[in-house]
């Protein structure tokens, strides 16, 4: 069983959410959360923060991540790892692998022609609504 990460880094007024427009299949040129794969020897939670800073810069001095939710792919053999955090102060993002970008919670995350994930983003960004403050490592 395969274990993958995705996070949702909130920016400090919790008004937009750090996208990235995917260079690679599946889902190139569509946006998603940034994410990655979970080492064998990794806790989630540890490998959350580790792709977190590879793919942006960001430190767990900047955000405290809460373990979502999960699914699990049963046809592909992965399971899907969520954490969710917003920024505690200003940070500057930067990366290298995808293109990053602030997206505001306006749009329509349902969205399969822009965004990754078969309506995915859509239900999470519809559950760190409903679930409020409560997703949030203060």
């Amino acid at each position: 069983m395969r274990r993958v990460n995705l996070i949702m880094l909130f920016n400090n007024a919790r008004d937009r959410v750090l996208m990235c427009v995917r260079r690679r299949d599946p889902y190139a040129g569509l946006s998603n959360f940034v994410g990655g794969k979970v080492c064998a020897d990794e806790s989630g939670l540890t490998a959350a923060y580790r792709e977190l800073f590879e793919e942006t810069g960001v430190t767990e001095d900047d955000v405290a991540l809460t373990h979502m939710i999960d699914y699990h792919f049963r046809v592909d053999n992965v399971i899907v790892e969520v954490y969710v955090g917003a920024l505690r102060h200003e940070k500057n993002v930067f990366g290298n692998e995808n293109e990053l970008y602030w997206c505001d919670l306006g749009q329509n995350f349902f969205d399969v022609s822009r965004f990754a994930g078969e309506g995915n983003v859509g239900h999470m960004i519809e559950l760190v609504k409903y679930y409020g403050a409560a997703v949030f490592m203060d």
